[in-house]
């Protein structure tokens, strides 16, 4: 297929003009994927099982669906939808963009096959685009787009990272048949050797002295998250931090304030 042939799948009408309405739609298709990829993971999704789970025959399927690509582009765009950016930008910034990633995450942990797609390229779908726009609103009216887009890919970098992580450790406790702290008993010995040695004085010091370890999972993406979130203040311009304080104190705050 050339460029010129090439057709997004959101450029593309769900429906045909004219002729009897389908029998399925995008939504249906994308929802019954990500029900299979839940239970079995991503590669289980195949159009001949998405048939089966909604009771299509697989070649009619691609009516709706031209192409694999299409269809995880589908599905990643309806997972987008799952979070919650409603009231968004509300004023508060700091509060919207914890918001975003504490959904954000919950997403992708919801879902961990995700961690497997490969898209480097957006093809902004329906749901991307709303959260772009409401999200991205929230620091709009302080920093150019430019800073908007930097920061951002901050705090998404974040918490992808984090999402991966814990995905990445549940999938590796798990094959080794240990819990959590079966699995962190085992390495005992060796971690006490490297102490010993006192050949790793910052390791030692991470193991002896840092709470993070210590902390839930939840706890731990909430300390990271204030992290970036500081970093994120530190660049915006003191107005918007102002901005900010005069939103959660409300009206009756200003008032007596003298505002």
């Amino acid at each position: 297929m050339t460029d010129a042939e090439y057709a997004n799948i959101w450029m593309r009408p769900e429906r045909p003009a004219r002729g009897p309405r389908p029998a399925y739609n995008r939504a249906q298709i994308a929802e019954a994927a990500i029900r299979i990829a839940d239970a079995e993971g991503l590669e289980a999704a195949t159009m001949r099982r998405i048939a089966a789970e909604i009771g299509a025959g697989a070649m009619s399927l691609y009516r709706y669906v031209p192409s694999r690509d299409d269809l995880i582009e589908l599905m990643a765009d309806r997972l987008q939808g799952e979070i919650d950016v409603e009231g968004m930008p509300s004023g508060d910034w700091r509060a919207d963009l914890t918001r975003y990633a504490d959904g954000l995450r919950a997403m992708w942990l919801r879902h961990p096959w995700i961690a497997t797609v490969q898209r480097s390229l957006p093809s902004f779908g329906p749901n991307q685009l709303l959260v772009i726009e409401r999200v991205m609103g929230a620091l709009d009216a302080h920093v150019s787009i430019d800073e908007n887009l930097a920061l951002m890919a901050i705090l998404n970098g974040y918490v992808e990272g984090a999402a991966r992580e814990e995905i990445s450790w549940a999938e590796e406790v798990r094959r080794s048949g240990l819990s959590e702290s079966e699995w962190m008993a085992r390495s005992g010995p060796y971690v006490e050797q490297l102490l010993k040695s006192g050949e790793y004085p910052i390791f030692s010091k991470i193991v002896m002295k840092a709470h993070r370890f210590h902390l839930s999972r939840d706890d731990q993406f909430r300390y990271g998250l204030q992290r970036v979130l500081d970093c994120i203040a530190a660049a915006l311009p003191q107005a918007a931090e102002s901005a900010m304080a005069a939103h959660r104190e409300g009206p009756g705050e200003q008032a007596r304030a003298g505002f």
